[in-house]
């Protein structure tokens, strides 16, 4: 009696978690990112109960491609949810989507994880949050970057050690040669280059990775403005959207510079941080350069996930926030108050490429 009372105490605590699996539905598998549950090794961590795709051809050709039982596809998203009864759902359709599936889930008190970024508007990202709050569910958004133990380093030398001193300039690269070049199916085309479901493109598809990390770095706190300007270098190919984008948020005492595009000669999600004492290079998932001596060179250190704490599956992150073994800040990279303001950066550089103006916040 005494061992099951503890064991008890320690589920309260989240210090263990329970033994089964969770019990997820997928909303949408349109998105290229799709194979990240799709195709995810059965670690016997999570069930999936039930897919929504509206697009029957989406449909057979996920089933097909990852050898799942047509009968857990649904055409109808409320359908889908009141009949496989999941904890949380995952999203993986257009951004603009995202909206509808918290409509959905939050009222029945299911949890969500959505990918990047967490909406195209920022009336649409502050309804999703309040719904969130108003039925007590979480709402978690994905970010690839987040996965990285180079990422999770670079802000605890920062945090931990100020290893940089005061952060003042900050440059994010992100992006590729563009999706179509590398290969995205029609089906992830079709919404991620138009500019209502997607928002826009280059700078909606990489801009939101360097908004979430600058507003991971300081906390919350808004920038002064931002500025941005936009460029169609390949109109034939992206008729719609822009393909490159540059984004200078400034926060007064520091600038962050976000490049995002759909032009670089190689794909590439890298930080660059640089403060009065030294500089931090997050170049790729592994590798960190770090300098803070005028007289010493530079070090570069290869970054594994047993240097740092880090969750490389974020799927396993959800399991864990949902159990309560590890407490998500509200700044922190997948949390809805972060991501309220990453699509705040975003909407408001989308404006000044409209006005060709600085928006002041």
């Amino acid at each position: 009696m005494r061992i099951v009372f503890i064991t008890f105490l320690l589920l309260l605590a989240g210090l263990i978690t329970w033994s089964q699996s969770l019990r997820v539905a997928i909303a949408g598998v349109s998105h290229g990112h799709a194979g990240f549950i799709l195709g995810r090794p059965d670690k016997g961590d999570i069930q999936i109960a039930g897919i929504y795709e509206p697009d029957v051809a989406v449909a057979k050709l996920r089933a097909k491609q990852y050898h799942l039982p047509e009968n857990i596809f649904y055409t109808n998203l409320a359908e889908m949810l009141d009949a496989v009864k999941p904890a949380a759902v995952l999203a993986f359709g257009s951004i603009k989507a995202h909206r509808e599936v918290v409509e959905a889930a939050a009222p029945r008190h299911i949890h969500i994880m959505v990918e990047k970024p967490l909406a195209t508007t920022v009336a649409d990202a502050v309804y999703m949050d309040s719904l969130a709050h108003r039925y007590g569910v979480y709402l978690l958004t994905d970010y690839e970057t987040s996965w990285y133990p180079s990422v999770a380093k670079t802000f605890q030398l920062i945090e931990d050690s100020s290893f940089a001193g005061k952060i003042r300039k900050v440059t994010i690269n992100d992006g590729h040669q563009g999706p179509k070049e590398i290969g995205c199916g029609p089906e992830f085309l079709a919404w991620l280059t138009d500019p209502v479901l997607n928002g826009g493109g280059a700078l909606m598809d990489f801009g939101c990775y360097g908004a979430n990390q600058m507003t991971y770095l300081v906390k919350n706190r808004l920038p002064v403005s931002v500025t941005a300007v936009a460029r169609h270098y390949k109109p034939q190919v992206y008729p719609k959207v822009e393909d490159d984008a540059t984004i200078l948020v400034d926060y007064g005492d520091m600038q962050c510079t976000i490049q995002a595009s759909w032009n670089w000669t190689f794909s590439r999600k890298d930080m660059e941080i640089y403060g009065d004492k030294g500089y931090l290079l997050a170049t790729d998932k592994n590798t960190l350069v770090q300098r803070n001596n005028e007289r010493a060179p530079a070090t570069v250190r290869r970054i594994t996930a047993t240097d740092i704490r880090v969750y490389e599956d974020p799927f396993r992150y959800l399991i864990d926030v949902l159990n309560g073994t590890v407490k998500m800040p509200p700044y922190g990279l997948y949390a809805p108050e972060n991501n309220v303001i990453v699509v705040r950066i975003l909407e408001a550089a989308r404006e000044s490429v409209r006005t060709g103006k600085t928006i002041k916040f």
